[in-house]
């Protein structure tokens, strides 16, 4: 016989999926509804409305993709990029190379341009590759988790709006932890993601565009056949979206009055989307970012205490992310495995130049608390100790527990 399932309780500190709120959890616990139950519908159009404020747009189209973030990076990219099409991608991560993969798939000529992990770009340099080579879409990542650096925005946004170039940003990692101004920054294009600072399930990517990007999409539009009326069925071949199931002009249909069936909407992850989002407004945008800086700089100002070299520029520091140099005479990833095993305490290693070198911890939504910060300080300093690591004892706990009663906070 099978055993009933029943998973760990983990305090989750990594970079993503992180701690589920409960109050989402209780939400995915409700009962299904038909997908166009004029109930469940209303509930599809209010997800819209509280998706704009999160996005901090006034874009009409702000809906899920069905899918983990990759499927919305996906989604994005295959609906607008054609065969032959020049998309710059500019690297500083492991993030960067999943937009090249994605886009050298869907046939697009790729140009890259990339600085060292543990930095970003200077926006110039950027700009000047922009109007060098002209392509039809620059694709970035916001907030790289791979080397916990976050890539200012706005000057290049503004860049491609003056060179009618479209500016698709990867904000997985951003959303709902740290500011992420679609309008402002001049983004055509922004990909979320629920299982990080949203604090919901992986299954959902939340993205919003622009009527630049509409009119792509709409240029490209090819109904199904078994919807389509008969005279209008081979309409659309020639630049059809290659993706049936990523094709945003299709999910448009869907996700507007026309309610063109496109597939079963995921009903139990679409209320964890309604309620992790509703929750972030309720706390408030600034508070909420305000809360992230807070538990950040109690758990540096732990680890600086503990003699711990954080890794990275500390200038283009991702809020939600902090990365640390490995000591040389610690075995990483035995760190790790007794942080799990003996406190339940799950932090990340990393990848490719990176793998082996640094950990990595995240303080995204429902984990960011204060709880999480002492305890894993408190761990962390006990781990060490018993791997033999030279540092200063008792004073990482102290060191953030001085942070917050500097700034009276208790969150």
């Amino acid at each position: 016989m099978f055993k009933e399932l029943s998973p760990s309780l983990r305090t989750i500190l990594t970079p993503g999926p992180v701690e589920a709120d409960p109050r989402v959890l209780r939400a995915m616990s409700t009962p299904i509804l038909g997908q166009f139950d004029p109930e469940f519908t209303h509930i599809m159009n209010q997800t819209m409305q509280m998706l704009r404020k999160l996005f901090q747009t006034e874009n009409e189209w702000c809906y899920p993709i069905d899918g983990t973030s990759r499927a919305g990076i996906e989604a994005v990219l295959c609906s607008l990029i054609e065969p032959g099409d020049l998309v710059l991608v500019p690297i500083y991560g492991r993030f960067g190379h999943l937009l090249v993969e994605i886009a050298e798939r869907y046939g697009a000529q790729v140009a890259t341009m990339e600085t060292d992990w543990g930095e970003v770009f200077a926006p110039e340099q950027v700009i000047a590759e922009i109007k060098r080579i002209r392509p039809k879409i620059v694709a970035m990542v916001h907030g790289e988790t791979s080397t916990g650096r976050i890539q200012p925005l706005q000057e290049i946004g503004e860049a491609c709006r003056m060179q009618d170039v479209l500016f698709v940003v990867d904000a997985v990692a951003t959303i709902g932890g740290t500011q992420v101004k679609v309008d402002e920054w001049k983004i055509d294009a922004c990909i979320g993601g629920t299982q990080k600072c949203l604090s919901i399930p992986s299954g959902m990517a939340p993205i919003t565009f622009n009527e630049r990007v509409e009119t792509v999409l709409r240029q490209r539009k090819k109904i199904e056949r078994g919807l389509a009326e008969p005279q209008a069925a081979s309409l659309g071949q020639e630049r059809m979206i290659r993706s049936n199931y990523f094709d945003l002009s299709q999910l448009m249909d869907y996700w507007s009055p026309t309610r063109l069936n496109h597939h079963t909407e995921a009903t139990t992850m679409l209320y964890a989307l309604y309620e992790g989002v509703r929750i972030v407004l309720e706390e408030g945008l600034e508070e909420r970012f305000a809360r992230h800086r807070l538990h950040e700089k109690a758990l540096v100002r732990g680890l600086d205490a503990m003699g711990l070299t954080l890794y990275g520029n500390p200038a283009c520091k991702l809020p939600v992310v902090t990365c640390i140099t490995i000591p040389d005479e610690v075995d990483g990833e035995s760190v790790r495995a007794m942080l799990l095993d003996d406190f339940h305490i799950e932090i990340a290693s990393s990848f490719g130049p990176l793998k082996g070198k640094i950990w990595r911890i995240g303080t995204m939504g429902y984990s960011c608390r204060k709880k999480n910060i002492l305890h894993l300080l408190g761990a962390l300093e006990a781990v060490l100790q018993r791997h033999g690591a030279k540092i200063p004892l008792g004073r990482a706990v102290q060191a953030a527990l001085d942070v917050y009663h500097e700034t009276k906070q208790n969150i």
